[in-house]
């Protein structure tokens, strides 16, 4: 009788933590962060594998710490990610940050984004940055993002940025 009370308390237990059948394998329904959403690379060396653990091969290996990435899925402590290039692989999720970075991403590579003053078309160019200039994201309104970076600081339209969702607001 000890030992059954002892199994029902222990599965009551294992269902009142969320560690129950219902949740294994989902960290999105414990942490209830969406998916999809963007990160950023945390460490300078970040093997992306094929598959969610370390016996998959490595597929690529980031080296640019800020760079922004979106988790397509989550596998315990894995994430599914997909860069601006549109490769997808698995991470170990302690190599991503929560940081919102964004990269400047044109049309044609040759293109440059002017950086404004204001976030709006008519205010003054501060700049004009190249494919790849990465920034923290500081807010963004739907249509524009602040951006901070190496020696600039402004506005940049949301449309020519990886890392923010198109019409997404952050504040």
């Amino acid at each position: 009788m000890i030992a059954w009370l002892r199994a029902v308390f222990a599965a009551l237990l294992t269902l009142a933590s969320g560690v129950g059948p219902t949740h294994a394998g989902n960290e999105a329904a414990t942490n209830a962060l969406p998916v999809p959403r963007f990160v950023s690379i945390k460490a300078d060396r970040v093997n992306v594998r094929g598959g969610p653990d370390k016996d998959h091969d490595v597929s690529f290996i980031f080296t640019r710490v800020g760079w922004p990435v979106e988790i397509t899925a989550e596998f315990e402590n894995w994430r599914r990610i997909r860069d601006s290039d549109g490769s997808e692989g698995w991470v170990y999720h302690s190599l991503l940050s929560s940081k919102r970075m964004a990269a400047i991403q044109m049309k044609e590579k040759s293109d440059l984004a002017p950086l404004h003053e204001e976030p709006n078309v008519k205010s003054p160019v501060l700049a004009k940055l190249e494919v790849g200039v990465l920034g923290t994201v500081k807010t963004c309104t739907g249509t524009w993002c602040h951006l901070v970076g190496r020696n600039f600081d402004g506005w940049v339209e949301q449309d020519d940025l990886w890392g923010v969702y198109p019409n997404e607001k952050i504040e």
